[in-house]
């Protein structure tokens, strides 16, 4: 701690500090069991009905969490979302996130997922199902508009354009929406298998009283 002295007062002053405000929430958690043989059938099913995508390809299915084999899944994924709207949302309305549309997604060697947002939702969220723990990740991008870009010595949280987290299988992962975020060119020769699902939410938000009341059925 410093001191200075000033017109004879003595203020002790601290080391500055960097605070981040508005912070963008990720949410990290674990499955914290293997999927059974039986869920592992049905993701492999699925590779025979495949739609291709820009840059990979996923499963035709995109309600895939409301099939027979994944019942006990969507539960324990549904489980994480309640947890973020506690934890980050932390809402005085009477609401009840739930989890929309979901699907497979599955990735090559050489293939890419592209950079993308996911429109009509709220919270979106991946689960993995196969990964290389050392080589396979997941890329978040700020697209905020700078006026001013000075070339960066140093990057840090602050000054990023772009942030990645390793991925492992099992990981569970959930962001905002509108979120931009992408998957880079498949390395290993695994194919790299998430589960991808968006959130909305029911309920009514907003107040009455004050003119921002809106009904969600």
């Amino acid at each position: 701690m410093k001191e200075t002295r000033i017109s004879g007062v003595i203020r002790k002053m601290k080391e500055p500090r960097i605070i981040g405000i508005f912070p963008t929430p990720v949410y990290m958690s674990q499955l914290n069991r293997k999927l059974t043989s039986l869920e592992l059938k049905f993701v492999e099913k699925n590779k025979k009905t495949l739609i291709k995508n820009a840059g990979n390809t996923t499963s035709a299915n995109n309600y895939i969490l409301n099939e027979k084999p994944f019942k006990k899944l969507k539960k324990e994924l549904q489980l994480r979302v309640d947890d973020y709207f506690q934890k980050v949302i932390s809402s005085k309305n009477n609401i009840t996130p739930y989890i929309t549309q979901s699907w497979v997604n599955y990735t090559e060697k050489d293939q890419y997922h592209h950079k993308h947002t996911h429109s009509n939702s709220l919270i979106s969220g991946v689960f993995y199902i196969n990964c290389h723990k050392s080589l396979d990740k997941i890329t978040f991008f700020n697209e905020t508009h700078k006026t001013i870009k000075p070339e960066v010595k140093n990057w840090n949280l602050f000054n990023s354009e772009s942030w990645w987290f390793p991925v492992t299988t099992g990981d569970i992962f959930l962001f905002p929406s509108s979120l931009t975020h992408m998957v880079e060119t498949k390395q290993g020769e695994n194919t790299r298998i998430s589960l991808s699902f968006n959130v909305f939410i029911k309920g009514t938000v907003g107040s009455n009283h004050d003119l921002t009341e809106l009904i969600l059925d």
